[in-house]
């Protein structure tokens, strides 16, 4: 009897969970803000080389949904890196950048789970080597990331590598002339490190 009571007990925790859950609502709405704050990190090191390798990103974004699975919105973006070999620096430099991004949710996995795909224009100012080499460039992205609601309206984000990239900098020198790349599946390369993979929070309003 009391083993039956226990279960019954436990069925009906159980049941008001689920009820719990279906009555929050883990999805996104037409006319939604959605603010998130991201972070980045990628390092390497070769020990038969003494080289090491660390970038870093921090990019804030807000994004308003025009419909229940599709937003526009505005980020900013801080970027650094650094390489060093044998302790000494031979190479480092940092961005600043400020764009645009379109974002497209289109697969749900179960309740929480929204996973989207995420293209984005940015415009970066950075300084570049040792020299600090001021440069002006534009990257174009585009990646898939996953956001986990936590609450209804406290989400964690994880954003993945960009699948596409292309980007062209122009060096702040007379006579420079730009320079440009495309790759498909980058790593969080030096070159581009709002390239890189990032964890973060967000908030839905």
């Amino acid at each position: 009897m009391k083993k039956v009571i226990l279960s019954a007990v436990a069925l009906l925790a159980i049941s008001f969970a689920k009820a719990q859950d279906g009555a929050k609502d883990f999805n996104f709405s037409k006319g939604n803000i959605l603010v998130e704050g991201n972070l980045g990190f990628a390092s390497t090191n070769d020990k038969n080389t003494e080289e090491k390798t660390n970038s870093f990103i921090f990019t804030p974004q807000a994004g308003y949904f025009l419909t229940d699975k599709f937003a526009v919105g505005v980020k900013l973006g801080f970027a650094s890196y650094k390489e060093e070999e044998s302790g000494v620096d031979t190479d480092k430099g940092n961005a600043f950048s400020a764009g645009v991004f379109g974002r497209y949710y289109f697969l749900d996995l179960g309740q929480r789970f929204k996973t989207y795909v995420n293209a984005g224009v940015d415009f970066v100012n950075s300084k570049e080597g040792l020299a600090e080499i001021k440069e002006n460039g534009v990257n174009v992205g585009a990646g898939i990331g996953v956001n986990y609601f936590v609450t209804d309206c406290i989400l964690l984000n994880f954003g993945l590598t960009n699948i596409l990239s292309y980007q062209t900098s122009k060096v702040d020198l007379a006579g420079a002339k730009s320079e440009s790349s495309f790759g498909v599946n980058l790593n969080g390369n030096v070159a581009n490190p709002f390239a890189t993979a990032s964890f973060g929070v967000a908030y839905k309003f």
